[in-house]
């Protein structure tokens, strides 16, 4: 009884989120409905081929441990510059930005060497190429999904700028939501050491169709063959390796400090406006407004209805804040919660999309083509209500086989 109520559920959501894009979709005739029905069956053969077969919890397996093992090398590095100090005591929070953040340089000079040496750039090219092929959608919509999933917000987009005179407002749209919506290899590495690995790594397959999903509802394309090429030749300004591992080093360290500095200005902000609640309102506070704000989402999607108002309060944190603020509750409030709302939250979590990406992802644009930059600037909500639904999406998906 309890699977047949989850599936039910599970088709209410997603029945749901697909009415609320199709409402706000602005060319409903040409919806691509063939090409958003293969998504949606590739993302539930692959959650369920990586969480309820031997196999693919062998990959999970693999590639955690070649993360971790990533981490260990990572690690020897931050070791040598802060003299062991971060390793201390790995619970200890003040040392989360020497012992998590700071391997976010070595995970970002690696994806540099891998895209100078034309490594990334090509399976990428040929992983969207396959994707467009099958689904109908356009190559450069398809490169940009693929692209985003090992590269943060802007450097995604500034992988496609040498198209941008072909990208119409509804391919601006499903570019930056594949941005938004995706989540940065270099920073995976942070992830892992926060919430478990299994579901950092199914969400980002997860998370890339449900971001074309949503955005192809939204935001439908029809495109000619001389508007859709891909041109890999300028991914990366680096003249040899040492340059690339430099570019990348230096990316990782902007990456690192500038999460930093959001965790100090969010957290603390947080603690402020909970002051000022509790002063009117004594005893509520922001997070327990969102997990009632959230909680009706948060059942639909699976979770137990005694936990329904703690899942609901961290998703809402990750939406107004962002996924370490969140990841950090939820880390903290995991021994009271069951594995499938753990499950369910961590995929939610495993994005960008929150209120501070917009001004990333429309800066960013602007920065490639400034009238441009004033369309995404224009669309930012509508872009975060799109993305917000995506990692809903992948989130009732994965919660079907926790």
């Amino acid at each position: 009884m309890g699977i047949i109520l989850d599936i039910i559920l599970a088709i209410a959501a997603i029945a749901i989120i697909f009415s609320i894009a199709w409402f706000m979709s602005n060319d409903r005739q040409n919806i691509p409905y063939k090409g958003i029905a293969f998504m949606l069956i590739a993302q539930l053969i692959i959650t369920w081929f990586m969480f309820n077969t031997e196999i693919g919890k062998l990959i999970i397996e693999g590639i955690s441990a070649a993360f971790n093992k990533l981490i260990e090398f990572g690690r020897s590095g931050v070791d040598f510059v802060v003299g062991g100090l971060a390793f201390l005591d790995p619970d200890d929070p003040s040392v989360f930005f020497f012992d998590v953040l700071l391997i976010i340089i070595f995970f970002a000079t690696i994806l540099s060497v891998l895209t100078y040496l034309k490594i990334l750039p090509i399976i990428i090219k040929y992983l969207g190429g396959f994707i467009s092929k099958i689904t109908g959608l356009p190559k450069i919509e398809s490169f940009n999904a693929v692209n985003s999933m090992f590269f943060g917000q802007s450097e995604a987009l500034l992988a496609i700028k040498s198209q941008f005179h072909r990208v119409t407002e509804n391919r601006l749209y499903i570019v930056s939501a594949s941005a938004m919506g995706s989540v940065s290899a270099s920073i995976v590495g942070a992830y892992l050491q926060m919430i478990p690995e299994q579901y950092v790594l199914v969400a980002i397959p997860l998370n890339m169709f449900s971001g074309l999903i949503l955005a192809s509802i939204i935001a439908p394309v029809s495109v000619e063959d001389e508007d859709d090429d891909v041109d890999i030749d300028e991914v990366t300004d680096s003249k040899s390796v040492f340059e690339a591992m430099a570019n990348g080093a230096l990316d990782g360290g902007k990456i690192a400090l500038i999460v930093a500095t959001m965790l100090i200005a969010f957290l603390a902000s947080l603690e402020l406006i909970n002051f000022i609640i509790g002063a009117v309102i004594p005893g509520v506070t922001l997070e327990g407004i969102l997990g009632w704000i959230f909680s009706p989402l948060a059942f639909l999607m699976g979770v137990p209805a005694g936990e329904i108002s703690d899942a609901g309060s961290i998703m809402g944190l990750k939406v107004i804040t962002n996924e370490f603020v969140a990841m950090g509750q939820l880390n903290e409030a995991m021994a009271g919660l069951s594995e499938k709302t753990i499950g369910v939250i961590s995929v939610f979590l495993t994005s960008f999309a929150n209120f501070s990406s917009i001004g990333i992802i429309a800066g960013t644009v602007a920065g490639i083509n400034n009238e441009k930059g004033k369309i995404v600037s224009r669309f930012g909500m509508k872009l975060l209500v799109g993305t917000t639904m995506a990692s809903l999406l992948s989130a009732t998906i994965a919660g079907l086989f926790i």
